[in-house]
């Protein structure tokens, strides 16, 4: 039986992850080395660039496709990358949602005749 998830080269994803993965905060050390060093064939196969070449990886194929609910450490460390690259990145302001163009504030003072 051939080894799974074997990768000719180093997975990054500078584009999300510049520090690379362990040092983003999102990823345990373990986590991030498993996505580094193989990372490069589960997108591989996720994109049908290769073909799986055991059961270990057609299971990884069904996971991907929302068939099976992940198991293997492979299929959890790929679904939890996959969701924090969908996630939308989070942007704090100390305005909130609108900047008040005037100046003044959130309250407004209404007079009302009440006798």
């Amino acid at each position: 039986m051939q080894q799974s998830f074997v990768a000719k080269r180093r997975f990054f994803d500078d584009r999300n992850f510049p520090k690379g993965f362990t040092r983003s905060g999102r990823f345990t050390l373990a986590e991030g080395n498993l996505l580094e060093k193989h990372g490069a064939a589960m997108q591989e196969l996720e994109d049908g660039q290769r073909q799986p070449v055991n059961e270990e990886e057609q299971r990884f194929l069904s996971v991907c496709r929302g068939e099976a609910e992940a198991e293997s450490s492979f299929e959890k460390v790929w679904t939890k990358y996959k969701q924090k690259v969908q996630e939308k990145k989070k942007f704090h302001t100390v305005f909130g949602k609108k900047r008040i163009a005037d100046g003044s504030d959130d309250f407004s003072y209404v007079e009302t005749d009440n006798d």
